[in-house]
């Protein structure tokens, strides 16, 4: 499994998301995606999984060490005491003393993002995180982001059917990179007949293409949910064939500008 690398991180491309997963259906597909080989997991204050992800790493039994574990910070009180509060409460129910990555995971306009990344930064300079992001910024707010100090990340949606140009723009510009959640846009990808033909070639599922699609772009990471332990190993198997630029530029003509995740308290995006 190759690596992002963004400002000193280095990220396995491929991550195992937990988004509306809970309890033992959580850490049994936590457990199992550790034993089959992941090694990148992302969960969420808001997600009230956190202690489900722990232990499902306790099962599997795999070295603290070997693991990039993501958290995020809800938007509801980005202040600084809100946000150590939030950090304090995950490093808890996650069973650690370290994450390598907290996000922001909504921008707040109540709270200025330059007064929340310099808390959060006291974290980092403390030992209990690694590494700075946010989540669901739009490019001109994750520039505002970017100017505050180094982040390493932004994850936002990011499927065959939306284009994130401007973002992923935003994060190379400043060395970072974007995870992309919602990859196989809920599933939508496998009724695709473009991602269907190219999938023929290589003996891979439209699902597999989508998502190397995505973990061949430059600086890009992508965090499937699977709940199915078929599939989740399914996903994993995408790093023993290349699409060619014909095929990228064929599944990128796909976007249509279908965001499936848009809460009303989200910010205005871009339009590509």
């Amino acid at each position: 499994m190759h690596n992002v690398e963004a400002t000193g991180a280095h990220v396995p491309a491929l991550g195992f998301g937990t988004f509306r997963m809970a309890g033992e259906e959580c850490s049994r597909a936590v457990s199992h995606a550790l034993r089959v080989g992941y090694r990148h997991l992302d969960t969420a204050e808001i997600y009230e999984n956190e202690d489900a992800v722990a232990a499902g790493i306790r099962e599997a039994g795999i070295d603290r060490a070997e693991l990039f574990l993501t958290t995020k910070a809800w938007m509801q009180d980005l202040s600084p005491a809100g946000v150590r509060k939030s950090l304090d409460g995950s490093l808890r129910r996650l069973d650690t003393d370290f994450v390598d990555l907290w996000l922001v995971h909504w921008p707040n306009s109540a709270f200025p993002i330059r007064e929340t990344l310099q808390a959060m930064r006291a974290a980092v300079d403390e030992g209990a995180v690694r590494h700075l992001g946010v989540s669901n910024f739009p490019a001109a707010l994750f520039e505002q982001a970017a100017a505050a100090g180094p982040i390493v990340c932004n994850q936002v949606e990011y499927h065959p059917y939306l284009s994130q140009r401007k973002v992923l723009a935003a994060a190379r510009a400043h060395d970072a990179f974007v995870t992309a959640y919602a990859p196989l846009a809920m599933g939508k990808v496998s009724e695709d007949e473009v991602l269907a033909r190219i999938g023929d070639r290589y003996g891979k599922t439209p699902a597999q293409i989508a998502l190397r699609w995505l973990i061949q772009q430059p600086e890009v990471a992508a965090i499937p949910k699977a709940s199915d332990l078929h599939h989740c190993e399914e996903n994993l198997a995408v790093f023993d064939f290349s699409l060619t630029d014909e095929e990228m530029a064929r599944i990128h003509a796909l976007a249509r500008g279908e965001r499936l995740i848009d809460p009303d308290f989200g910010p205005q995006w871009d339009v590509d």
